[in-house]
């Protein structure tokens, strides 16, 4: 059973900076890639960041510059550090991990979310 936990959301102001995190655990073979995705009421989901096992990342345009996604070195924690807040950056945060279970299947899971809100 794989699990992905993200935590670090809450209220900020905006021009502040909040870190999120993302643990993933259980029985996996391999992390292809992790990421973090967010979705706004009203809104559809979308790409914030992210980054392959190799270390190759990629950002949405609204956030580069701002917004930097790295890991441990064993790969099981993922980050999101967010500087510069804007209020449009106000959403439920999501990290996706793409995984390889053991046998070769491929798997995508989410965490619970957390919310994210600035305040201008």
């Amino acid at each position: 059973q794989v699990h992905v936990v993200e935590s670090g959301g809450g209220l900020v102001q905006a021009g502040g900076s909040l870190r999120l995190s993302c643990a993933v655990s259980g029985n996996f073979f391999s992390i292809n890639a992790m990421g973090w995705y967010r979705q706004a009421p009203g809104e559809q989901r979308e790409l914030v960041a992210t980054i392959t096992s190799s270390g190759s990342t990629n950002y949405a345009d609204s956030v580069k510059g701002r917004f930097t996604i790295s890991r441990d070195n064993d790969k099981t924690m993922v980050y999101l550090q967010m500087n510069s807040l804007k209020p449009e950056d106000t959403a439920v945060y999501y990290c996706n991990a793409d995984l390889v279970l053991p046998g070769s299947y491929y798997y995508k899971d989410w965490g619970q979310g957390t919310q994210v809100t600035v305040s201008s």
